[in-house]
Order: C-alpha cells, then sequence, then structure tokens
C-alpha cells in the first residue's frame, strides 16, 4: 500500500538536501551544462520548480500544463536566473506542494498527468520524490545515484520495470542484482535476456542515466529503452 505521506516527508527532506548542496554552487555553476543534454542547471532547477507547481495542479484538478510548448516556454523563461532566485523560487514551490499534498483528500482517486498518463493520487508525492532525486543527481555537483536510499532505489526500479512491462519494443528481460530478479519486456514470464548490475547501475539505465557499461548482459544485447 502506498504511504503518500511518508513520501511527502521524503519529498521534504530530498528537497531540503537538494537545496542546500545547490546553495554550494555559484551564478557561473548555474550556467554551465547538467548532465541532461541541452539543458544547463539552471534548466533543472527552473524545470524542478515549475513540476512541483504543475503537480500541484494534478492534485487539485487542474491540468498538470496548459501544453507541452508552455511548460518548455516555463522552463527556458527561468532557466537563466541568478542562483539566489532559483533557490527561492524551488523552496517556495516545494512549500505550495508540501501544502497541497497535506491538504485533506480522497488519495485513492485517479489523477492525470501529462500526455494522457493517469495514476493514483496517492503516487504523486512517489513522482515527486523521482523528479527531485533524479534531477538532484543531473545536476552533476556531486551527488550520484549510489547516493540514493536503498528504499528509493527499489521502489523505482519497481516502478521503471513495471513502466517497460508488456512494452512491444522491449525485449523479454530478467533484471537482477545478484540477491533480487525483476522481469520487464514484451513476455516477463520469458526472459529472453538477463541484465545484471550494482542497483544504482540498473537504475541508470532504467532511467536513461547511464548507458548500461557497467552491466554484463547474457542471452543478447543490452536491450535499447523507450525514452521515458
Amino acid at each position: 500500500m502506498i504511504d503518500h505521506a511518508r513520501d511527502l516527508a521524503s519529498v521534504r527532506d530530498a528537497t531540503d538536501q537538494l537545496l542546500n548542496a545547490a546553495a554550494e554552487v555559484n551564478n557561473a555553476s548555474v550556467a554551465e551544462p547538467s548532465r541532461l543534454p541541452g539543458w544547463s542547471r539552471g534548466h533543472v532547477l527552473a524545470h524542478l520548480a515549475r513540476n512541483a507547481d504543475a503537480l500541484v495542479d494534478v492534485l487539485e484538478g487542474r491540468p498538470m500544463y496548459a501544453s507541452a510548448d508552455a511548460r518548455d516556454a516555463d522552463i527556458e523563461r527561468d532557466a537563466p536566473r541568478p542562483l539566489d532566485v532559483q533557490l527561492a523560487d524551488l523552496r517556495d514551490s516545494a512549500a505550495r506542494f508540501q501544502e497541497a499534498g497535506a491538504a485533506p483528500a480522497d488519495w485513492s482517486r485517479t489523477v492525470e498527468l501529462r500526455n494522457g498518463v493517469t495514476d493514483v493520487a496517492a503516487r504523486v508525492p512517489f513522482r515527486r520524490w523521482v523528479e527531485v532525486e533524479l534531477h538532484h543527481v543531473d545536476l552533476g555537483i556531486g551527488y550520484e545515484l549510489e547516493d540514493l536510499s536503498a528504499e528509493f532505489t527499489e521502489r523505482e526500479i519497481d516502478f521503471l520495470v513495471a513502466r517497460f512491462t508488456g512494452h512491444p519494443d522491449v525485449p523479454s528481460t530478467r533484471i537482477t542484482d545478484g540477491t533480487h530478479a525483476w522481469r520487464t519486456g514484451r513476455d516477463a514470464t520469458e526472459p529472453e535476456v538477463t541484465v545484471t548490475g550494482s542497483r544504482a547501475d540498473l537504475l541508470g539505465w532504467l532511467a536513461g542515466r547511464r548507458d548500461g557499461s557497467g552491466l554484463t548482459v547474457v542471452g543478447g544485447t543490452l536491450p535499447t529503452l523507450p525514452p521515458l
């Protein structure tokens, strides 16, 4: 069962950690490239702030974004801002998300996210937790996938494996860290490929943050995963 209140606390803690780390950089560093192609660190920070507001809209029954173009335009508009403005915006938008998440609500209801994706409201705090943690890594300021908590890493692997299960473009795949195994792809009951590695490397590959060079593949080549 999803514990949205516990996840909301995890979002708060992860956000505080990101804010404290980002406060150690400077305006010049904010303008430098992040680990995401085509995005500066300012783009990542701007996206995190706007995503918090977008998820408030989701929780309150409004469209997540007015449009894909509007989402992109907001990020481009906010990306060049100086560090202190970026951090204040992220702090304020995070507080708005915490407030919306703490409001009495039917957490079993279905909500709509981007591109017609739906989910139960109770999973929205976890989705925000994912945004904060992975984009903290994307900033390239010393926080790595290996630094993520064991709970978060396992849950995000579970989530991504479920996302790719049954996908026609992903071959049947067994994924393991040597102690635990997951199955995903077209027919998760008959693995065609076995992918082995550390949980950090597995998560990095599944989340599009690593190329899979640290993984061992048996029974074929490393599957190419569709974009998230």
